[in-house]
């Protein structure tokens, strides 16, 4: 049985996620900030969906935790095949770029950008200990935004830190490809999630107005399909490639 360790698998994008490779036959370790018996709606759906999974709690932001994830992780699955970078933070208060403080930098720059440095590190030297199998010993994806791209100056901390994570993927297809593992990046557009609940109303606007070329807002399942597709064995001669899920939101049209 293959597996995978999806971070920020508790809810939205995550747990569609860990469904998605559930359903695909994969076993699951998901990363939550707390136990199981706190999410009892997420525990609910899994089981629903038939998806064998590992729960394992902490803060990616933190390094002794991601330490003991990755051991925890290895531990109960015996090789990890896929690592999805998926867990993130807002910007606790959307404020002008102006009055942005060091305090909010810090936070978002942490849990988005560095975890993601440091966990993929720590996999990828396990991945690096397992055989090849399918032409590849290891899938690691990255869930970044179409904010790598585009401006918004009101949370200009989470772009930084999905521009940061594109830069990520480069190095470690870059350094990882000798090595058989490939990495790849998602770009979320506006997806339903409980991290765009506050700026509902604005979105909708948007698409309404025609500024998404299909007309609707995007949902996690979207994504979580796109991370089946790059976990197949069908990209084995690509690395550090990635794509917008956004509604074709990403083209540029006069």
């Amino acid at each position: 049985m293959r597996t995978a360790l999806v971070t920020g698998g508790s809810r939205g994008i995550g747990l569609a996620i860990v469904k998605e490779l559930g359903r695909a036959g994969y076993r699951v370790a998901l990363v939550a900030t707390r136990g199981e018996e706190h999410y009892p709606g997420s525990r609910e759906a899994l089981k629903e969906a038939g998806v064998d999974y590992l729960w394992l709690y902490g803060d990616v932001g933190n390094g002794d935790d991601r330490k003991r994830i990755v051991r925890e992780a290895v531990d109960g699955l015996g090789e990890i095949h896929v690592l999805v970078n998926n867990a993130g933070v807002a910007p606790k208060v959307r404020s002008d770029l102006l009055a942005m403080s060091e305090e909010s930098f810090d936070d978002v720059l942490n849990t988005n950008t560095k975890s993601n440095m440091f966990l993929t590190q720590a996999v990828a030297l396990q991945m690096m200990k397992q055989e090849v199998r399918g032409g590849k010993r290891g899938t690691i994806i990255n869930i970044s935004s179409c904010s790598a791209e585009v401006s918004s100056t009101s949370r200009g901390e989470y772009c930084v830190s999905k521009a940061g994570i594109s830069m990520l993927t480069k190095l470690y297809a870059d350094r990882l490809a000798p090595e058989q593992i490939y990495v790849y990046e998602i770009r979320p557009g506006v997806i339903r999630t409980d991290m765009t609940r506050g700026v509902e109303e604005k979105y909708t606007r948007m698409i309404e107005s025609g500024v998404f070329p299909i007309a609707r807002w995007g949902r996690p399942e979207d994504v979580a399909k796109a991370v089946r597709a790059f976990c197949s064995d069908d990209f084995c001669y690509t690395t550090g490639n990635y794509i917008d899920v956004d509604g074709g939101f990403h083209i540029r049209r006069l």
